[in-house]
């Protein structure tokens, strides 16, 4: 019977990418794995057929020579899946292609290659993350900031091996410092944390009484962040080394710091530019003038107000935003004037202002509009 194309076995395309043969084939793996099919007499010959084509087609090599001369390449002796006495051909053993199976599916979790389990005894440090609160100021300028991060750091009275007077952890008995012990279960060889060391692959017999053992100590310490100009809530700062520190010797871990930019009574941000709501008198609206508002440098501007101005109307300054993050140049600042209604008139004020409100008829183009479309509106209706 003429073999199926390796491709079609494991249900991909030809020329699928190596990340994609690997899912095609764990998922076929599992799907025809003789355990899960007691009731397929076929299930272990198309077992067998999908790891030869995966035997294949993961070798560069032997992929390439495939996809050139398809089945013939592997034919007298070329190696490959046809050669005599491996797994090819579905005239190797089954205990190989086990093997293949057991190493490409449980791999990535058990920890590849048989030493696995010594690179447990040295355990990196946790990442930690802190949530730091600037204000707007800061983040335009960009400062040095001080905080105080709750970590846990090597326990100096053991030197961080957890083990009382500078002695050194033994060897845990039960998984032979391998950190992983062996169960048979069926058809299946299954590797599990051992329980007697909890995957350290060493016991300490005499515990350090500073940390008890665990070669860590819960400590406050004192850091300096540079914060740089441009910042703004969710950006992420990641200090290297910084985190938690490793078990027995491993390798510290992180501090990741998350910025937060509190709000500002006077600024709105939106990403580097910024809003300023700026009020004026109804003097200055109508007859023009200049207001002087401020800048997040802690400077001034004075801007000019055109004669007329309603509320709403907005003017910009150039550059008198926030900086990009990482260069990039620096945002606007956009002002929107709000014309103030005046409050708690003297008599004087309000006679002038009647005054002012019989003369003004021909002053109010929007309203005239507004009223002469109202005026409309009532007639249609009535009609």
């Amino acid at each position: 019977m003429a073999k199926r194309d390796y491709y079609e076995v494991l249900g991909t395309r030809k020329g699928a990418s190596a990340e994609e043969l690997k899912k095609a084939y764990r998922q076929k793996a599992k799907e025809l794995h003789p355990d899960r099919n007691s009731d397929n007499p076929n299930a272990e010959a198309q077992f067998k057929e999908v790891n030869e084509a995966y035997d294949v087609l993961k070798d560069a090599d032997k992929k390439a020579a495939y996809d050139r001369y398809g089945h013939a390449a592997f034919e007298g002796g070329m190696g490959g899946g046809g050669q005599r006495g491996g797994f090819g051909g579905g005239q190797g053993d089954f205990g190989s292609a086990f093997s293949d199976v057991f190493e490409d599916l449980f791999g990535d979790f058990m920890g590849r290659g048989g030493g696995g389990g010594g690179r447990s005894r040295a355990q990196r440090g946790s990442d930690l993350r802190y949530n730091l609160r600037v204000s707007l100021e800061e983040a335009f300028a960009g400062v040095p900031k001080s905080i105080n991060v709750p970590t846990s750091v090597a326990c100096d009275a053991c030197r961080g091996t957890g083990a009382e007077g500078g002695s050194e952890p033994t060897t845990c008995p039960t998984c032979s410092g391998m950190g992983k012990v062996r169960a048979q279960q069926g058809f299946f060889t299954v590797e599990r944390t051992c329980p007697t060391c909890s995957g350290a692959g060493q016991i300490v017999k005499n515990p350090c009484k500073s940390c008890h053992g665990h070669g860590r100590i819960e400590k406050e310490r004192a850091l300096s962040v540079n914060i740089p100009a441009g910042v703004e809530t969710g950006t992420r700062i990641r200090l290297a080394g910084e985190g938690e520190a490793g078990l027995r010797g491993g390798p510290t871990g992180d501090l990741y710091i998350f910025i937060e930019v509190k709000e500002h009574p006077i600024f709105q941000r939106d990403g580097a530019h910024l809003f300023c709501r700026v009020p004026i008198s109804f003097g200055t609206a109508a007859l023009g003038g200049e207001v002087e508002v401020p800048t997040i440098d802690g400077g001034k501007a004075r801007v000019k107000v055109p004669a007329g101005s309603q509320t709403g109307k907005q003017m910009r300054l150039r550059a008198k935003g926030m900086p990009a993050l990482r260069g990039g140049g620096v945002g606007d600042m956009l002002l929107e004037l709000a014309v103030e209604t005046p409050v708690n008139l003297t008599a004087r004020q309000r006679e002038i202002l009647r005054e002012f409100e019989e003369l003004s008829e021909d002053n109010n183009p929007e309203g005239r509009t507004f009223f002469s479309k109202v005026k409309g509106f009532w007639d249609g209706m009535k009609g």
